[in-house]
This record gives structure tokens, C-alpha cells and sequence, in this order.
């Protein structure tokens, strides 16, 4: 398994340092390599192999063995210097990666993808010489790339993605002319690419998607002749593309150029990449021209092509497709104004199809009919969201993502939908379906996500229509009633939960608090009643990150210790921390008017689309950028007692709104733990006592709201305070101060002078300027998808 085996033992100054390097880390009992024993040859332990000569160590494979500590530079790793190749994937070093590395100085293949290692790569690596193999993805490295990465010309691949690098593209890699694969993938570089891109001879797969690139493409990346795969997507790159005159038949197989910014032609000379099989031209922005869709004819070994969004002004006759519809497997025309030939038939192999956004009435024939060519294919995926049909096409059993919202279907849901027994998602929501969910649902054995939200759907959730598997639900916005389904708790895997705007009249689900990964649970707007706390017992909602009860008809106290449990606002996150796969996100708590609604773009990612209030405005968050958000949102439930003290352990709160209800007391001066919070509303309840001067140590909170109180003495003087309308204040009697107009007494001015002098010296920023630099860092480094932009705008509104 891991190559040869040493002939003899090996020796005893390599045992030592694999035992003692072992011996460094904290690792669970259960994860103990068995085979590793200190009176036994070190070369037949479990992930070393000897050379057979020397009885030297020269591999070292512990991927993946839940090694726990930093990786220190004194390490008793760095005594096994003729190391080949060192492989320490997912582990969890969560430290910086020492300069001690470059000690190895004989390494081949170093392997650190997903390591939790943070800081600059140490320019120790340029001494690795023999280097051919180097992954570094998946960690939190900032800066730039060494430059001493450059005497790295043995250098085959390299693979950096989604590690927060920055800066102009690294010219160092221009000297690695042995280099075959470069993945640079959801990092924040930025810049231009050199125009002398074809020095790289032997480059098979260029990589650099999701960054911050700029400006046109060099056509000396085409004429690169062994290369295979270009992946250019979502970056910055505008102007005309320019493949160049390519003399000699190109190898490239896959082309991504997705989400730019180019406003030329689609270039002809792409006709001339014959090779491709697999083309992505997604909201190419071309100033709304007519598009030659002939070009695509001679590509006759595409099997995936991605058209969406191309920004055309023409209606398109699908005849110009009947060719390739007849071998692709996967198809995205979305946002495109179709005309379909009523004679118009697709691949029965075809598994993907998207027509979302493209003004269809109906299906033809070929497409939907009695006896389609869908009906036959194997399709899995179908989305025709956002179009004009009135009826179901009737789908292959083979479908497992349906995605059909904002369409015109109306009258009970089709029973016939109940035989799709490999569903994973059904999206059916913003139609106008009535009736009750149909209890055929419970063949739904491996659903995952059912959104059914903005219909006019009655009756109840019945229990047994429930799949375990469920992720997401949302049925909010229709006339369901009755009770929640109890069955919900067997649903493990769940993370979203909408109900909002229904009648369902029930307790606090406080069984809810078992589900380990639910982040988003809404209820607002239905008949709840009763205490949402529970004595002597505190409520855990591990992971919750949005939190939406309002409108209901709970009562009674919160406890102090409420929200000691809510661990996942307790979490101190960057607040640019975004993981495309992992999703360590921000989170937000609401308990106020937030309908949730999806926006689908694939199948493979779903997401979220949450209307929220926060800093007295409303805002659409759509794609998966509101999920940085925590929030926690109780207006109008008339809770009373004290505000819990606990409310000062969600550290990573963004928004707190507990108006209009009965609470009284003191503000707790724990609220100036929340340094993330950016709106604060605890307006219309009985607080009582001075607003406590910490909280202008807030520097990211921009709107705060505690009219309608009992609230007395001086309005603290920092600017957090003084930036605010006078309205935030109002109709507190025995308030005072210059917002006010209100000249308050000697006593009054002194006490606030003494508060202020507790305060810490420090350079006050203005928050609005301060909040809204930040977010454009946040869209810059995310943008992971197109909704991600319409998010971006909704935020920015709210601020300007």
C-alpha cells in the first residue's frame, strides 16, 4: 500500500523521531494506530515505507489520522530529512506552519490540504528543490505567495485553493516550466494575467476560478497546446475575448469562462475547439446583442453546455440546437427567451436541463407530452422555475431535483408526482396550488430538501409525509394548521425549518433542540402559545443561526441562563470567513417579519432567500451570503422579566430585536460583548435605568432603537449614540441630552461624565463607512454565485 518494504529494521534514530512526532499530538483513543508498536520495525508500521537500502524513512502518510496540536518547529518531524513524500491531510494543526519545513529538503510530494494552518507560507518552502507535488488547499494562509517559490522549477502540480492568498498573480510560477496542473482556485488574487502565459509548455490544467483577476485574457493561454482544461470562472475578466488564430488541433476538453464581465461576440474561433466537451459561457454580458448560437455546431463532442444568462436581446428558435440536444448530457439555457419548435426532441441520455427564466408557456410534444422524450430519458434534473406553465410535464422516475417555483400551476399538487421515488429536492414554491399536502409524500424516502412556501396549500402537516432525510422545509406563506409534526425530530440532517405565515396553532417545539445541525428556524406569524422556556432547563440549539418567533402568542419570562447553549453564536468567526464547502458561516437571530424564500440555480446548490429587518429596514438576502448573518428576533411576543443576562454570550450576534414587548429592568452592559452586532431594537418594552455607555464600544452598530421605555438620565456621548435620530430615543420621560433637546440637570451631566471616563481612549470610525467597507469585502471575497450579487445590492441599499 505504501510502496516497498525495508529489507532490515529500520533504524533506531527513525523510530524514535516517527514515535516521538506521534507522541506530540492529541489523539482519540479510538483513532490509535493499531500497527504502530515502539519494539517493532518502524518500516512496516501503518503509513511509513523505508528505503530498502538505508532503512531510512522516506514516506510518511497520517492523512486523515485526527492529529490534534501545532505543528511545532522543533518538531521531531524535521529529524526524517530524507522524507520523499509527507502526507498530513486533514488534520487539525490549527497553528502556522513552521519554517522548520524546509529542513526537508529532499521532499517530493508535500500534502497539508486541510490542515486548519493559518499565516504566511514561510519562504523556507522555496528550498525544497526536488518538489514535484505541493497541496496547500483548504487553509487559512494570508499574503502572497514566497518568492522564494521560485527555485521550485521541478514543480509538476500545485494545488492552492480556497486559502485566502492575495495579490497580482504570482509570476514565480511562470518559472516552472515542468508544470502540468495549477489550481488556484476561491482565493484573492487580483490583477492581470502576464501576456507570456505560453512560457508554461506543458501545462495540461490551469485553474483560477473565483478570484478577483481583472482585465482581458492573454490568447497565449490558448496557444498553449497541451493544455486540456481552462478554468476561467467568476473573476473580473472583461473586454472582447481573444482565442487567437490556433494553428495546430487543440486538446482543450474543458473550457469554464462563467460569470465575467466580457462585452464583446462570443468569438467564432471557439468553432474551432473541436475537442470540447465541456463549455461554460454563463452571463456573458455582450450589451444585449444577437448571438450566433451557429458556432456551437462544429463542437460535436460537447456533452455539457452552459448558456445561461448570456445576455441577449433575440428571441432564439431551440432549432438551432436539434444537433447538440441530441448528445448532451447536461443543458442550462436559463434566462434566455426561448422559442421551441414544436418538433423538437431531445437526448433520451440527456440528465440535466435547465429552462428557468425563459418566458415558456408549455411543452411541446417532444419535451412534455403524453409519451415525451423526457418522460423516456434518464433525466435527473429538471428546472423550469420562473417561467408561464400551467401544467406538471409529466417526468422520468429517474428525477431526483425538480425544481418548478413561480410558474402558474394551480389546483391540488398532481398525485402523479408521488411515483418520483428517487426525489432528492422538489421545488414547487410561488405558485398557486390549494389543497392539502398529499400523504403520498411518505414515498419521499430520500428527500432532502421539499419547499412548498407562497402557495394557498391547507389543512396540516400530516406526520407520516415527513421524510427522515428532510434538510430543508419550507411551507411558509400558505393556510396549514394543526400542530407541528412531531415526526420532525427524527429528522436528524435537518437545517432549515420555515412555517411562517400559517394558522398552526401549537406549544414551543422544544423537542427541536435535539436536531444537531438545525442554523435556520422561522415561526413567526401563526397561532403558537404558550412559555418558549421550560424549567430548570436550558434550550440548546447548538447550531441555530437565525432565530424567528414573532407574531405568535408566547408568554411568560426568559431565564437569565436562556441562551447559554446557543453555542453557534457564541462562536468568535472572521467576519470574512467563507467556506465554500464547509460553510463556517455567520449567523443571525430575527424574531420579526422574515418571510424565507429559495432562489435555485442548480440542483447541487440550493439556496436560501431570507427578508429580514434589520436596522429598521427591510432586506432580501438571496444565495447563500445571508447565512453570515446571526440573528435573533422576538418583537411583539409580550415576554416579560428581565432581558436574559445570557444574552451576552452570542458574541457573534448581528442583529437583536426584542421590541414591543414587556420586559423590565436594566439594559445588561453584557450586550457590549456582541462586537459584531450592527442593530439593536429593544424599543416598546418597560426597561428601566440608563443606557449603558459600553455599548458605544460597538463600533460596527449602526442603528439602535430603545424609544417607548422607562429609560432616564444623559444619552452616553459616544458617536455610536450620537449618530442616531432623535427618534431612537423618544418617549423615554427622564431621558435627556442634546439629541433630545433636553438640558439634562448637574447631577445627571456628572454621572454621565464619570461613565464616560470608564470608557477606553480610542479613535472613533464612523460606522456607516466602516460597515459598508466591510461588506464590499465580504462580496468581493465570496461572489460565489450570481444570486450572491443581487444579495450584495439588496445590502448595499439598505446602507446608501
Amino acid at each position: 500500500m505504501f510502496g516497498s518494504r525495508a529489507k532490515h529494521l529500520c533504524r533506531p534514530d527513525q523510530r524514535n523521531a516517527l514515535w516521538e512526532f506521534k507522541n506530540e499530538f492529541y489523539v482519540e483513543e479510538s483513532l490509535q494506530y493499531e500497527l504502530w508498536r515502539n519494539n517493532t520495525d518502524c518500516c512496516y508500521w501503518d503509513g511509513i515505507s523505508c528505503d530498502p537500502k538505508t532503512g531510512k524513512v522516506v514516506l510518511l502518510d497520517l492523512k486523515g489520522s485526527a492529529l490534534n496540536g501545532p505543528l511545532r518547529s522543533n518538531s521531531s518531524l524535521f529529524r526524517l530529512q530524507h522524507l520523499h513524500n509527507l502526507y498530513l491531510s486533514y488534520n487539525y494543526f490549527s497553528g502556522t506552519l513552521p519554517h522548520s519545513i524546509g529542513n526537508l529538503k529532499y521532499l517530493r510530494v508535500l500534502s497539508l490540504r486541510e490542515c486548519n494552518l493559518f499565516g504566511k507560507i514561510p519562504s523556507s518552502l522555496g528550498n525544497l528543490s526536488y518538489l514535484t507535488d505541493l497541496d496547500l488547499s483548504f487553509n487559512s494562509f494570508s499574503g502572497e505567495l514566497p518568492d522564494s517559490m521560485s527555485n521550485l522549477n521541478r514543480l509538476r502540480y500545485l494545488k492552492i485553493v480556497s486559502t485566502k492568498l492575495s495579490g497580482n498573480f504570482p509570476h514565480v510560477l511562470l518559472n516552472w516550466t515542468e508544470l502540468t496542473s495549477l489550481d488556484i482556485r476561491s482565493n484573492q488574487f487580483e490583477g492581470m494575467l502576464p501576456c507570456n502565459m505560453s512560457t508554461l509548455t506543458k501545462l495540461e490544467d490551469f485553474e483560477i476560478n473565483e478570484n478577483l483577476f481583472s482585465g482581458s485574457i492573454p490568447s497565449s493561454l490558448f496557444m498553449i497546446p497541451s493544455l486540456i482544461q481552462l478554468d476561467l470562472g467568476r473573476n473580473d475578466f472583461s473586454g472582447p475575448l481573444e482565442i487567437g488564430n490556433i494553428s495546430f488541433a487543440s486538446k482543450l476538453k474543458v473550457l469554464f469562462l462563467g460569470e465575467n464581465n466580457f462585452n464583446g461576440p462570443i468569438p467564432g474561433s471557439i468553432s474551432k475547439l473541436v475537442n470540447l466537451s465541456y463549455l461554460d459561457l454563463s452571463l456573458w454580458n455582450r450589451g444585449r446583442g444577437i448571438v450566433d448560437f451557429s458556432i456551437f455546431l462544429r463542437l460535436k463532442s460537447l456533452t455539457f453546455l452552459d448558456l445561461s444568462y448570456i445576455n441577449t436581446r433575440s428571441m432564439v428558435d431551440t432549432s438551432v440546437f436539434s444537433h447538440l440536444l441530441m448528445s448532451l448530457d447536461y443543458l442550462d439555457l436559463s434566462g434566455i427567451n426561448l422559442k421551441i419548435n414544436s418538433t423538437l426532441h431531445i437526448s433520451s441520455s440527456i440528465s440535466t436541463l435547465s429552462l428557468s427564466s425563459c418566458n415558456i408557456v408549455e411543452f411541446p410534444n417532444g419535451f412534455g407530452g403524453s409519451a415525451s422524450v423526457i418522460q423516456r430519458s434518464e433525466l435527473q434534473m429538471l428546472d423550469i422555475s420562473s417561467n408561464t406553465f400551467h401544467d406538471l410535464p409529466l417526468l422520468p422516475n429517474s428525477t431526483k431535483f425538480f425544481f418548478g417555483s413561480a410558474n402558474q400551476f394551480s389546483g391540488e399538487i398532481p398525485r402523479a408526482v408521488c411515483k418520483l421515488v428517487s426525489l432528492d429536492t422538489l421545488v414547487l414554491s410561488n405558485n398557486n396550488f390549494s389543497g392539502s399536502i398529499p400523504r403520498c409524500f411518505k414515498y419521499f424516502t430520500r428527500i432532502s430538501v421539499l419547499h412548498l412556501q407562497n402557495n394557498t396549500l391547507s389543512g396540516i402537516l400530516a406526520e407520516g409525509s415527513i421524510s427522515d432525510y428532510l434538510r430543508s422545509l419550507n411551507v411558509g406563506h400558505n393556510k396549514l394548521s394543526g400542530d407541528l409534526p412531531k415526526s420532525l425530530v427524527n429528522c436528524t440532517e435537518l437545517e432549515f425549518l420555515n412555517v411562517e405565515n400559517n394558522r398552526i396553532s401549537d406549544t414551543f417545539p422544544f423537542w427541536l433542540g435535539s436536531l444537531p445541525d438545525l442554523q435556520i428556524l422561522v415561526l413567526r406569524s401563526n397561532e403558537f402559545y404558550g412559555p418558549i422556556s421550560s424549567p430548570g432547563d436550558s434550550l440548546s440549539f447548538p447550531k441555530l443561526r437565525l432565530f424567528d418567533i414573532s407574531d405568535n402568542r408566547f408568554t411568560g419570562v426568559l431565564p437569565s441562563d436562556y441562551f447559554a447553549l446557543w453555542s453557534a453564536m457564541s462562536l468568535v468567526v472572521d467576519i470574512v470567513e467563507y467556506h465554500t464547502q464547509i460553510k463556517y458561516l455567520k449567523q443571525l437571530v430575527i424574531i420579526d417579519d422574515m418571510p424565507s424564500r429559495y432562489a435555485e440555480r442548480n440542483a447541487g446548490n440550493y439556496h436560501n432567500s431570507v427578508t429580514m429587518t434589520a436596522k429598521g429596514l427591510k432586506m432580501v438576502l438571496v444565495g447563500s451570503g445571508f447565512t453570515i448573518f446571526k440573528t435573533i428576533d422576538v418583537p411583539g411576543i409580550r415576554y416579560e422579566g428581565e432581558v436574559p443576562e445570557s444574552i451576552g454570550l452570542l458574541k457573534e450576534l448581528i442583529v437583536l430585536n426584542m421590541s414591543n414587548n414587556a420586559f423590565v429592568g436594566r439594559i445588561p452592559p453584557s450586550l457590549s460583548n456582541l462586537t459584531n452586532l450592527e442593530s439593536l431594537d429593544l424599543s416598546q418594552n418597560k426597561l428601566s435605568g440608563r443606557i449603558p455607555p459600553e455599548l458605544g464600544t460597538l463600533t460596527f452598530l449602526e442603528r439602535m432603537n430603545f424609544s417607548y421605555n422607562r429609560l432616564e438620565g444623559a444619552i452616553p456621548q459616544g458617536t455610536q449614540f450620537q449618530s442616531q435620530n432623535s427618534s431612537s430615543f423618544a418617549e423615554n420621560p427622564r431621558l435627556c441630552g442634546l439629541l433630545l433637546q433636553k438640558t439634562c440637570s448637574r447631577e445627571e451631566a456628572t454621572k454621565q461624565d464619570d461613565d464616560d471616563e470608564k470608557e477606553e481612549d480610542g479613535i472613533e470610525l464612523d460606522s456607516s463607512s466602516y460597515r459598508l467597507c466591510t461588506w464590499c469585502c465580504v462580496w468581493c471575497h465570496h461572489r460565489p454565485h450570481s444570486n450572491f450579487m443581487y444579495w450584495f445590492m439588496r445590502i448595499f441599499h439598505s446602507f446608501t
